[in-house]
């Protein structure tokens, strides 16, 4: 049973920067961010797999950086630039399993509790 646990949310101006961690207490090959408002499903923002390969959502490229420490399984999140259409829970996951880390909800069996990251224009 993996446990996640996000850190790191609050409330910044547009431009601003945060930075969101995520303790981990299994290890999984892929590790994932993803977040939901009240209007929108949850969806995904960065994937990273075990060899610290990463994909985005186009609209963070650029500014967002996921990165994994493997052996303290530690997953973080460092956003720049941040705008308000970035405001919503951020949640972190991650799976079990060889293969291809992609930013699709269904493929992460666990998942944090969240954390709220709002961006004021």
């Amino acid at each position: 049973q993996v446990q996640l646990a996000e850190s790191g949310g609050g409330s910044v101006q547009s431009g601003g920067s945060l930075r969101l961690s995520c303790a981990v207490s299994g290890y999984s090959n892929c590790m994932g961010w993803f977040r939901q408002t009240p209007e929108s499903s949850r969806e995904g923002v960065a994937a990273i797999d075990s060899d610290g390969n990463t994909s985005y959502r186009e609209s963070v490229k650029g500014r967002f950086t996921a990165s994994r420490d493997n052996a303290k399984n530690t997953l973080l999140l460092q956003m720049i630039s941040l705008k308000p259409e970035d405001t919503g829970m951020y949640y972190c996951a991650a799976a079990s399993g060889r293969g291809v880390c992609y930013r699709e909800p269904d493929q992460y069996q666990y998942w944090g509790q969240g954390a709220q990251v709002t961006v004021s224009s």
